[in-house]
């Protein structure tokens, strides 16, 4: 998975062009120390908890990268007390302003061009209308050093200062970017998060730690199983291997054969052993291969607690489990890509209980979580994830142990102990509503050449009918046109033989179908896994999706693609428009979807 595939955008030409500097416009060295991580075995830090006042939330950070002593590059979010990566917590309604000033440093590179793209704010000496002109300029900058931020799974306009990825590019020279948006009043409450997307660069940013957690509060107000529990918040991030030259732990069994692939990683050999892809930690807790010291998490003695886990990685799936004396202990489902299970207003309180808890990159998962009882250490781990023939290797590895302790602290948050019921939602729910329109599409891989097993791959998401090619941010011609209002249904096909995680911006969706079997799932997600193809099937893998464009925030221009952010980067992405709902039927609609009866 994830070869030197070819980007065919403005960010690889740049990246390209700043590889062959020369004497005074070599690049620029990050400074050690500047994004400092916990030690090895650390107790898991919350992430500090920034809660909005007055129905405001008003927030400062920089974003920084710095040089690690593994000659690796870590990025971080950094508030004005030091901190990293905070918490944003809000409640629908409130209003969000964030200032966001970029101090990156282009690792292959001199400093790029100013931007385009400026702040509106008071100290940038722009007009509104310059501004508003500048924000939707096509001429976006993209270099390593560039960035911007996707609010991922909130329901806000796609729009300059509130969640565009397309035209925004924050330089190093620029002032600092005000984003500013209010959280819809009837946003699920639950879990989301914030990251780069920089196209052709999100996957560095990232896989470097660029990422935080969002939650919008009143998930007890929806499920009173959750009333006033203790609350944790786990971001799980991936990252370079801090030992990439190590063999595997003595513990495990002999892998028969170490597969590489075009990248230099791990590539998935069937056994759920081996060298990684990639390591991962916890609230930045690093947890490195080969014999994955765990991190600690403290806990009283059989305490419930909710946990909200972000799977913040780049490329890396998650398939977690709890156990205590190794069995698989009960996890309770409250809640998945921050949309509360029994959203739909039919379910009660209702609580999913499963063993195992699968987390494809870029989703989320709320859950109960019973600690160990005293004189019981228990372990968070993740399973192997099969990922395919092509993939990358997700092996079996621990994350935590689960220590049972009077003495234990309390974590910082607590749920609400009698919370007022929520309103039930004032749409029909999405599984009741007849689709306008069924839309095919799906993702593909081409080798270049071959015959030439270190030829890059090119990465695709197609609509069906279309000529596959790599996504172009600046053609403007979107893939999709829909109607504000509607309701769709997409069928996404995976014609290659790797795992990829279909995501898609502004919007939450209902899987109906999995590999041609019916699932009617009564809830929402914003990520989904996609099978891969095994070369034997004689019709392709496939999910059913029915896409939710109701909601007047999602009229606008945005994206899809895959969330293992090295094929984003690649070209594994496509373009939406969301007309208004007044606005007459594009042909363009015609042409990529079948109008049903």
């Amino acid at each position: 998975m994830g070869p030197n595939f070819i980007r065919l955008s403005l960010g690889a030409f740049a990246l390209l062009c700043f590889a062959q500097c020369h004497s005074t416009l070599c690049a620029q060295e990050p400074k050690p120390g500047v994004c400092p991580r916990p030690a090895i075995g650390s107790v898991v830090p919350e992430p500090e908890d920034l809660r909005s006042q007055n129905g405001v939330l008003k927030v400062d950070l920089t974003v920084r990268n710095g040089l690690e002593s593994d000659g690796s590059v870590r990025y971080c979010y950094v508030y004005k007390d030091g901190s990293q990566s905070p918490t944003l917590r809000l409640n629908p309604g409130d209003l969000l302003i964030l200032n966001l000033k970029n101090d990156l440093v282009d690792p292959h590179g001199p400093p790029p061009a100013t931007s385009h793209h400026h702040d509106a704010g008071a100290n940038s000496g722009k007009s509104a209308d310059k501004d508003s002109e500048a924000c939707n300029s096509s001429s976006m900058t993209m270099t390593p050093a560039a960035t911007n931020l996707h609010f991922h799974g909130l329901t806000i306009p796609p729009i300059c200062h509130q969640d565009d990825v397309l035209n925004t590019s924050i330089s190093p020279d620029d002032p600092a970017f005000e984003y500013k948006f209010r959280i819809p009043t009837n946003e699920p409450p639950g879990l989301y998060w914030y990251h780069p997307h920089i196209h052709g660069f999100t996957k560095a940013q990232v896989l470097g730690g660029a990422s935080g957690a969002i939650i919008v509060e009143g998930i007890e107000r929806a499920n009173k199983q959750v009333a006033g529990l203790p609350e944790r918040v786990f971001v799980i991030r991936d990252q370079d291997l801090l030992n990439p030259n190590a063999p595997p732990s003595k513990s495990e069994p002999v892998v028969p054969k170490m597969l590489i692939d075009r990248d230099g990683d791990a590539a998935n050999n069937g056994t759920g052993f081996g060298k990684p892809s990639r390591d991962l930690s916890i609230n930045f807790v690093p947890v490195p291969y080969p014999d994955y010291p765990p991190a600690a998490i403290q806990m009283k003695p059989d305490e419930r607690q909710l946990w909200r886990v972000v799977n913040a990685s780049a490329i890396t799936y998650l398939n977690l489990e709890v156990l205590f004396n190794r069995a698989p202990q009960p996890l309770g489902i409250v809640a998945l890509d921050g949309v509360p299970l029994n959203y739909n207003g039919k379910l009660g309180d209702f609580v999913d209980w499963q063993n195992h808890l699968g987390i494809p990159p870029g989703a989320r998962m709320e859950f109960i979580v019973k600690g160990p009882p005293a004189g019981v250490t228990g372990l968070l781990v993740t399973r192997t994830v099969d990922t395919g023939p092509g993939g990358e290797n997700d092996p079996n590895r621990a994350i935590a142990t689960i220590a049972a302790s009077a003495a234990a602290p309390e974590p910082s948050s607590k749920l609400a102990d009698a919370p007022e019921r929520l309103p039930p939602p004032d749409l029909p729910w999405l599984g009741s509503v007849t689709p306008t329109r069924t839309r095919r599409l799906y993702f593909s891989e081409k080798v270049l050449d071959p015959n030439d097993p270190n030829s890059p791959t090119i990465f695709y998401l197609t609509v069906d009918g279309q000529t596959p090619a790599p996504f172009d941010p600046h053609s403007g011609v979107p893939n999709v046109v829909a109607k504000q209002g509607d309701v769709e249904d997409w069928i996404i096909e995976n014609r290659s033989n790797e795992l990829h995680a279909f995501h898609i911006h502004q919007l939450h969706f209902m899987l109906l179908d999995y590999l041609g079997r019916s699932v009617n799932e009564a809830f929402l997600r914003d990520t989904v896994n996609v099978p891969y193809y095994d070369g034997k099937a004689l019709s392709y893998p496939s999910v059913r999706l029915r896409m939710d464009f109701r909601d007047p925030n999602t009229v606008g221009t945005f994206v899809y693609h895959c969330h293992l952010l090295e094929h984003e980067d690649g070209g594994m992405m496509g373009l939406i428009r969301v007309e208004p709902a007044d606005h007459p039927q594009s042909s363009a609609a015609g042409a990529n979807g079948l109008v049903l009866p």
